[in-house]
């Protein structure tokens, strides 16, 4: 059984979105690509052909990892989220205690996660740092350039 991941309606909508892309315009075309390399002549010496099947093997392994990604999500009710603790979908407002710099990260499923965005995994080592804690809290954190302490500021939905 697969690990239970929690996402935004957002978040879940996109991945249905894309499997739904991948069962019908992306089978067709690799379909399309298959028929062409085939029309071509002798399949045992046709690379055009190999090439097409093994796309077509890649892209169905996708459908079913997304498939079973999707069974095993749950949708989080956002607005009955406990904003005394860091949760994940949780925005934290943080600040580096080293230097001052204060940053917002919303806790998100690997899939969802967009740095740019503001968005992190919540199995990131920040995230896993953050879980559980509260407002006021002060937390120590390894992070690739060493262990980095943290004050959380601020916890919303």
């Amino acid at each position: 059984m697969a690990e239970i991941t929690y996402y935004t309606k957002e978040g879940l909508d996109k991945l249905k979105e894309e499997l739904h892309y991948l069962k019908t315009e992306g089978r067709s075309s690799i379909a399309k690509a298959i028929a062409e390399a085939r029309d071509k002549g002798d399949l045992s010496e046709n690379a055009e052909y190999d090439a097409a099947k093994e796309a077509q093997g890649l892209h169905e392994a996708k459908i079913a990892k997304l498939e079973s990604t999707l069974a095993s999500s749950r949708l989080l009710d956002e607005s009955k989220l406990d904003t005394s603790k860091v949760l994940a979908l949780s925005i934290v407002k943080i600040k580096n205690v080293n230097n001052g710099a204060t940053m917002t990260y919303q806790l998100v499923a690997e899939s969802e996660a967009d740095l740019k965005s503001g968005k992190i995994s919540v199995k990131s080592p920040i995230a896993q740092g953050l879980l559980g804690k509260s407002v006021g809290d002060k937390t120590e954190i390894q992070v690739p350039a060493g262990k980095i302490e943290f004050e959380i500021l601020e916890i919303s939905r």
